[in-house]
């Protein structure tokens, strides 16, 4: 059962050059049923798109008049982890989980990532891509990548994920009012990982829990973003919010 302190999801949809699936990708959200009832509050900030993601935006609460949406247009480029921290800004309700603008993240895993904080088991969730659910077979030096990353970050934070750069993260409420986000790309990642690490919500250490999600990369003739640059750039924002922020 949920406990009725939790009432609302907020889900933040950082957005670039994203017309081809975002208007697919928000249907399929707000069609995935949550536990106990929770409502939907839609977060999406497009950051400077190009083509024509800002019209389909608007277009969005029109076609989904059942769900709230805060629309959030920024004129200059500046990145996921400014995306998301204007969205953060934002949110109402008493959960928060990122969602990507795209297909590589399936929102049938929403009840499985909600639920640990529902049972009150956690503050925070990381969905991870390696640990026994299906996933498309894509770039091994990515998953080399991310897999050292991970490993850098877990040593100087001293906790044990196995999927530091994943998208899906929730948090509860008092979580991200806590998150003062200075990223403004990639870096974002390993810069939450390491606040929230050290992180006391009522003079407590952050529960932090893990579960494996269903990941289809895709290629970057489909769209994707994140590249060798990104990964040399996490690992000097490991080491600078652990050890200098």
């Amino acid at each position: 059962m949920v406990d009725r302190k939790f009432k609302k999801l907020s889900i933040v949809v950082p957005v670039f050059n994203e017309e081809r699936y975002l208007e697919a990708v928000i249907g399929k959200v707000i069609a995935q049923p949550l536990p106990g009832g929770l409502e939907k509050e839609l977060i999406l900030v497009n950051d400077a798109s190009r083509d024509n993601t800002w019209k389909i935006m608007q277009s969005l609460p029109g076609k989904f008049p059942s769900v709230k949406f805060q629309l959030i247009n920024k004129t200059v480029n500046e990145g996921k982890g400014a995306a998301l921290r204007d969205g953060f800004a934002k949110i109402t309700g008493d959960i928060v989980i990122v969602q990507d603008a795209d297909f590589e993240y399936d929102p049938a895993d929403y009840p499985k990532l909600l639920q640990p904080i529902l049972d009150d088991k956690a503050d925070v969730v990381y969905g991870s891509r390696f640990i026994g659910e299906p996933h498309r077979v894509m770039y091994y030096w990515h998953q080399l990548a991310n897999k050292i990353v991970t490993a850098l970050s877990n040593m100087l934070t001293n906790i044990n994920l196995t999927d530091m750069e994943v998208c899906y993260k929730v948090f509860t409420r008092e979580v991200v009012r806590r998150l003062e986000i200075k990223s403004r790309r990639f870096g974002v990642e390993p810069e939450i990982t390491a606040k929230i690490s050290r992180m006391k919500v009522s003079g407590k250490r952050l529960r932090i829990y893990e579960t494996g999600i269903s990941y289809d990369g895709r290629t970057y003739g489909e769209g994707k973003k994140i590249g060798w640059k990104d990964a040399l750039a996490a690992i000097f924002h490991i080491i600078r919010f652990r050890l200098m922020d």
